[in-house]
């Protein structure tokens, strides 16, 4: 597989350390999405083989280097654990607003590691993609992630139906968004 030099330097937060993702990562992301991680997620389906996560880090890496998302992956920075992922993707390929999306491994559920690294990918995303706005959608059952999405400044926006093609369907999803300080 081809690798794509990092975009950007590193963020760090206060635990934890937003980088690129790597080919390196991805048997980790593929162990990662267990049946209890993808239920909330439209597009990582189980089993998510480390293939596919080759895959889809290759197309992020292809996406930042376009100007059209910044992928990240989440590590802990006092062992570099990775812990899940984060990204912000443009809405249209020259659009001014973008979608964000996340998760964190089983094992790291409970730490607010989300709630600290979302809040930071949003700010980078308004940063380095020049946005306007940034959205989230998540199921009406998913408490933890509209936590996610208040610590980021987002605000309920309505419903929207969302393909989730981890499961083949259309789901039901309240949306949340954030406009650009002034």
């Amino acid at each position: 597989m081809d690798t794509l030099p990092d975009l950007f330097d590193p963020i760090d937060t206060h635990r934890l350390r937003l980088r690129c993702p790597r080919p390196e990562d991805a048997a980790t992301i593929s162990a990662m999405i267990t049946p209890a991680v993808s239920r909330w997620l439209a597009s990582w389906q189980v089993p998510f083989t480390i293939e596919l996560a080759a895959k889809r880090i290759t197309a992020a890496q292809k996406a930042a280097f376009s100007g059209r998302a910044i992928p990240l992956v989440i590590e802990r920075r006092q062992d570099g654990a990775p812990l899940g992922w984060i990204d912000v993707v443009r809405n249209q390929p020259a659009g001014r607003s973008a979608t964000l999306g996340y998760w964190l491994g089983e094992a790291h559920h409970g730490y607010g590691y989300m709630r600290e690294a979302a809040p930071t990918a949003v700010a980078a995303a308004f940063s380095l993609l020049g946005l306007e706005a940034v959205e989230a959608a998540a199921q009406p059952e998913n408490a933890a992630s509209f936590a996610v999405l208040r610590s980021c400044g987002m605000v309920p926006a309505g419903e929207c139906m969302v393909f989730a093609s981890a499961r083949g369907r259309e789901e039901l999803c309240l949306r949340y968004e954030i406009k650009r300080a002034s």
